[in-house]
């Protein structure tokens, strides 16, 4: 990828848009601008505008079922020709031979060795373990280190790590088990250049890790198409009910808004000082 630092940030719709990621991609890392369930091609178009005089390397993040309906957006994200494509949460594999005839590098999420296995067989470059601590959706069958060395076992793709790391020891402990990078989503959602709503923010900021939950509530109310087993994993609000600020486990040790390069240099020095002591 040309990265200088193993993180790339989870590409978050409402909270990754271009802004985000081209301040991840100056700082050492892989930058990805993420598209959710309502995403459009002008949403794309315009965050891509952001991303215009940037010469680093990005990427770009998009929900199968959501590019399914709209497939302008996997057009767009070809044309534009991005150092990676995360397509995730499909069981419909011909988008990565297009990506491939398009000289595009690939990646998916997965919770299980079996999708990991079945992402192989398709043709796929690059995996995203993406343990039942992560925010927003995903399947919740597995924790992210079990998950994470279960998969690094099984393939020999690189393999990054997602869920609930928000800490220079989390994205220590993930790059010493053999992670290739740190696919890291809440730790960005309150950084300066996120696109996250005000309130949103102050939200995730005030929250404790144990302040979340898994549903599917929101989604079936907006009638997006997510499947029943993916649901989404939420903040709660001081009664225990959920609210609709996606946010995973790591939550509880987010609690400044920084810059981008402030949180990345927090994060990999102290996962380095780490490393180091323990080898």
């Amino acid at each position: 990828m040309g990265i200088d630092v193993p993180i790339v940030n989870a590409p978050m719709g409402g909270a990754a848009g271009g802004r985000l990621a081209a301040a991840v991609s100056v700082a050492g890392g892989l930058g990805m601008i993420g598209m959710g369930s309502s995403a459009t091609a002008e949403q794309l178009r315009r965050e891509l505008a952001l991303l215009s005089e940037l010469d680093r390397p990005f990427g770009i993040g998009l929900v199968h079922w959501v590019m399914t309906e709209r497939p302008d957006l996997f057009d767009i994200a070809l044309e534009t020709g991005p150092a990676l494509l995360s397509v995730s949460f499909g069981d419909d594999w011909a988008w990565v031979t297009r990506a491939h005839g398009a000289g595009v590098t690939v990646a998916t999420q997965v919770a299980t060795v079996e999708d990991a296995l079945r992402a192989v067989d398709a043709g796929v470059d690059v995996l995203v373990a993406r343990g039942a601590e992560g925010g927003g959706h995903g399947r919740p069958v597995l924790g992210t280190l079990p998950l994470l060395t279960a998969v690094l076992d099984a393939v020999e793709l690189p393999v990054l790590a997602a869920g609930g790391i928000a800490s220079p020891r989390g994205l220590a402990a993930v790059l010493a088990a053999g992670a290739g990078a740190a696919w890291l989503g809440t730790v960005f959602t309150t950084c300066v250049e996120a696109s996250t709503p005000p309130q949103a923010r102050d939200q995730l900021l005030a929250a404790a890790g144990e302040n979340t939950t898994l549903t599917t509530e929101f989604d079936i109310r907006a009638g997006y198409h997510w499947p029943a087993d993916i649901p989404e994993r939420v903040l709660t609000d001081p009664t225990g009910a959920a609210t609709p600020v996606n946010a995973g486990q790591g939550v509880g040790m987010v609690n400044q808004s920084l810059t981008v390069a402030e949180t990345m240099s927090r994060l990999s020095w102290g996962a380095e000082a780490l490393l180091r002591r323990w080898s």
